[in-house]
């Protein structure tokens, strides 16, 4: 049974699940704003969030605990420029919005954002 296993699968591997998460924070960071589906942004939210706050120390720890999750520009975008922008807001730095649904497959859409 799943007690208490409220992470999304997406119908992958462990691996490929990483990988989805950290090409979806990259784009998020560069583009600050996609469209995704509902899930996969409800799960994206809190990855970047967790991100950002490590961004807020602004030490080489932190920057190297980043760079292990996403690439390095995408590391210095999170330590440079959205930190510094986040540094007094004790989290809650990503917008959820609802979009219609997809109309080739019915999927909920949704937009995340930075705010």
């Amino acid at each position: 049974m799943r007690h208490h296993n409220n992470k999304r699968k997406f119908g992958l591997k462990a691996p490929l699940r990483r990988a989805l998460m950290k090409s979806l924070a990259t784009a998020l960071v560069t583009k600050e704003r996609i469209t995704t589906t509902e899930a996969k942004a409800k799960e994206l939210r809190p990855y970047v969030e967790k991100l950002v706050t490590t961004g807020k120390a602004g030490d080489l720890a932190a920057r190297r605990l980043i760079t292990s999750r996403v690439s390095a520009s995408v590391s210095k975008k999170i330590v440079d420029v959205l930190a510094p922008k986040y540094k007094t807001r004790a989290g809650g730095y990503t917008r959820i919005m609802k979009l219609p649904t997809r109309v080739s497959d019915g999927s909920k859409m949704a937009m995340i954002e930075f705010v």
